[in-house]
């Protein structure tokens, strides 16, 4: 039965039909230059980072990304979630949990940079994390850690008992 057909069924009936436009979601895949590896430990996630975060800006900008992984822990996709500015960038939870789920990611790691140097965590970066280990655990998609790091340094929320 086409859209046609069965707009008219109705409209015969007496029946007002609004007809608008509904975006179709998706999600694109753009091949990346790092291969998929098993995460093991915070080091194994920090050598990942450095691969995605573009080091050239890494002392000056603050950027967001998420890496997805399956049940084995391998990497199944990484997303730049955010980019702000010299002292903070925005991260949706909302945002962060839809990727995950269009890709059937079953867990995943936070990371962002801190330009400033500081790897310890702001109290906005604890509540966040929070947060998000939260949205995940309702969605059945598990927050492993949360990584602050700079070019030489990182603070891992796992490490530290915070997750």
């Amino acid at each position: 039965m086409t859209i046609d057909f069965f707009t008219e069924d109705l409209r015969s009936k007496g029946i007002k039909v609004l007809l608008s436009e509904c975006p179709q979601l998706g999600i694109k895949h753009i091949p990346s230059r790092l291969p998929s590896i098993k995460i093991v430990t915070s080091k194994s996630i920090f050598n990942y980072l450095q691969g995605i975060y573009d080091m050239d800006t890494v002392d000056l900008i603050e950027e967001f990304f998420v890496i997805y992984m399956n049940r084995a822990n391998h990497t199944i996709a990484w997303v730049k979630l955010s980019q702000g500015g010299f002292s903070g960038t925005v991260a949706d939870p909302k945002v962060v949990l839809i990727y995950g789920l269009l890709i059937g990611a079953v867990s995943l790691i936070l990371s962002h940079n801190h330009p400033s140097g500081n790897i310890q965590p702001s109290k906005s970066d604890i509540k966040l994390t929070r947060k998000m280990k939260i949205g995940g655990d309702a969605v059945d998609m598990q927050v492993l850690d949360h990584i602050i790091f700079t070019r030489d340094k990182y603070y891992s929320f796992s490490d530290e008992g915070i997750m």
